[in-house]
């Protein structure tokens, strides 16, 4: 579960929502204009207890049939008015307010796109999927409902005790005489409610990362039968935000009752105080029945405080859940200031350490003093016991992730000294875990191209990779994988996968044991195409298999996050007893690294 930060803990719910003025901004006219609509339907509603004074002090009391007629006339039409003007409000705020969740929503993704990799290891897929999906739902209603009314309510108590006062000043005080615990109890119930909102709304995220993985995860729930503990897990976690939710209604039935009950014994004072004026002559009737009116007609707004103030502060925890992540620093786009190349060629490591970010400052470095030079179109294998850091060693090359200390160059330039945009042109990777999107076969494997490419730069790719197999699927190329590529086979995603990394025929090409799932004669088969390609590359590849390793013309042992030996596959078995431990495929002990 992710937690609030300090500043946002000591931010007010006002200052909070503040934020969203930039999205606000581009339609805060027509929003404006919908407050607008609001106060004056609020208005002609309040105009509505006038009426009845007239009509009670005049027509009805000198027996005026036209007049009773006029009036309702006039009630009828100011009724109408308020109806329509509300509808207008309504129309008004549909189409901005869908453009501003949307655009917030746009400028989440697009965030996250740019997050480096270490944040996403660290938060919980589902803890975004709320905050893009359940906080934009709750800051539309925000600004559709409460924000409009907080105001309009606000205006519209005000409004209605200036009436209330200028028609008979002693009931007006009366009326106002529970203002003060009113204030109070809202100050309060607004403080807890906070707490308990957020507390709900992590626990949505935390439920949703639940059903995610078991969603993403379902063949090994059955594959194992543990789709009664899963459910037990879920049933656990909903019991949880079942119980905050409940925390939730029993507070906001607490300030129901008090907002409702103390308006309610207030109305009722002044009726009894009203009625002994109008006996001793010194109030109309009229005057009283008007009084009352506009009493009542305040209790909507009085009575909706409580859930406003609830759904401001949904608002405002769902604000401060959006903008923990848009606050979050994006990979520098910037390349670093030019030191000027230093002469070597091909892809180079130079004294390259390196800890994950979420690891204590105590623990070492996965990755120390690296030091290797793969030449200019040259292939080395990477060798080592599973936990070495061979999967980190090829993160760090198009900086998924950033150095601890240490340089990588490409051909002499340091690769900080690169955009993103250029250094991941340059570079292009293959990951053990071959994931696919839910899209065709053509737009995944292309999607390792420049835009330029096209059907011919498609084909080549497919045929290096010997997926020829998409020619059979129901639609060729065009043929849509699925989510994960789960209707393929792991060999066929591998494939896949390896064709998106060839396919922009890239200066250099890193490989994280791209055929380890693939059998013995597609192996054979994918090799033999692969070193046309890797003949006018320079190439780093993960190797575990013999058959792998002869793919390179050098091969690199790394051991307990360093390289221990360099040289050709047959030197190493002749030299160096570790590397021949692997390559011999006899069980050995493995290290727990990542």
């Amino acid at each position: 579960m992710v937690t609030t930060s300090a500043a946002a803990q000591n931010r007010s719910t006002v200052g909070t929502l503040l934020r969203l003025w930039p999205f606000v901004r581009p339609v805060r006219a027509r929003l404006s204009g919908a407050a607008g609509v609001a106060i004056l339907a609020s208005c002609v509603g309040l105009v509505i207890p006038l009426v009845l004074k007239w009509m009670v002090d005049g027509p009805i009391a000198h027996r005026d049939p036209a007049g009773v007629w006029l009036g309702a006339l006039c009630l009828l039409l100011l009724g109408f008015t308020e109806a329509l003007l509300f509808g207008l409000r309504r129309w008004l705020v549909a189409r901005p307010l869908s453009h501003v969740e949307a655009s917030m929503r746009a400028a989440l993704y697009r965030h996250l796109q740019r997050l480096p990799v270490a944040f996403h290891d660290r938060w919980a897929s589902g803890q975004l999927l709320s905050r893009a999906t359940t906080d934009l739902m709750l800051l539309r209603q925000f600004l559709a409902f409460p924000l409009t009314f907080l105001l309009v309510n606000g205006v519209t108590i005000a409004v209605g005790v200036v009436i209330m006062l200028l028609q008979d000043w002693t009931l007006g005080l009366v009326i106002l005489g529970p203002a003060v615990p009113l204030l109070v109890t809202c100050m309060v119930f607004e403080k807890r409610y906070a707490r308990v909102a957020r507390r709900a709304q992590d626990q949505v995220g935390d439920l949703t990362t639940v059903v995610e993985e078991s969603v993403l995860g379902i063949r090994i729930i059955k594959g194992f039968g543990r789709h009664r503990s899963q459910a037990r897990a879920f049933r656990d976690l909903s019991r949880t935000l079942r119980g905050t939710e409940l925390r939730k209604a029993r507070l906001l039935a607490t300030i129901w009752g008090v907002i409702v009950t103390l308006p309610e014994v207030a109305i009722g004072a002044a009726l009894v105080v009203g009625v002994v004026q109008v006996a001793d002559g010194a109030l109309s009737a009229g005057t009283l029945v008007a009084f009352l009116s506009t009493a009542l007609a305040l209790r909507w707004p009085v009575e909706s405080i409580g859930f406003l103030l609830a759904m401001s502060q949904e608002a405002a925890t769902a604000t401060q859940r959006y903008f923990e992540v848009m606050d979050e620093e994006v990979e520098d786009a910037t390349p670093a200031p030019g030191t000027g190349h230093t002469g070597d060629s091909g892809l180079r490591f130079h004294d390259v350490c390196f800890r994950y970010p979420d690891a204590p400052a105590d623990t070492p470095p996965v990755l120390q003093h690296i030091d290797l030079h793969i030449r200019p179109g040259e292939s080395m294998a990477l060798v080592g016991a599973t936990g070495s850091g061979k999967t980190t060693l090829t993160a760090l090359v198009p900086r998924l992730y950033e150095l601890t200390s240490g340089r990588i160059t490409l051909d002499g330039a340091d690769i900080t000294e690169l955009s993103r945009q250029e250094l991941r042109a340059k570079v292009a990777v293959a990951f053990e875990d071959p994931t696919l999107f839910s899209a065709s076969v053509g737009d995944n494997v292309l999607m390792g191209a420049r835009d330029t490419a096209g059907q011919a730069d498609l084909e080549r790719a497919l045929a290096v990779a010997q997926a020829d197999f998409v020619h059979a699927l129901p639609e060729g190329t065009d043929t849509r994988v699925g989510e994960q590529g789960l209707s393929l086979s792991g060999g066929q995603r591998q494939r896949l996968a390896l064709a998106r990394a060839v396919v922009g025929q890239p200066e250099f090409l890193v490989l994280d044991d791209p055929l380890s799932a693939l059998d013995v004669h597609t192996e054979a088969a994918v090799e033999a195409a692969l070193r046309q390609v890797l003949a006018d590359t320079t190439a780093l590849i993960v190797a575990h298999r013999p058959s792998t390793v002869l793919l390179a013309d050098r091969v690199a042992l790394l051991s307990g996050g360093r390289i221990t030996a360099v040289g050709t596959h047959h030197e190493l078995l002749r030299t160096n007893a570790e590397y021949a431990h692997l390559m011999s495929g006899e069980p050995g002990e493995g290290e727990g690294a990542r």
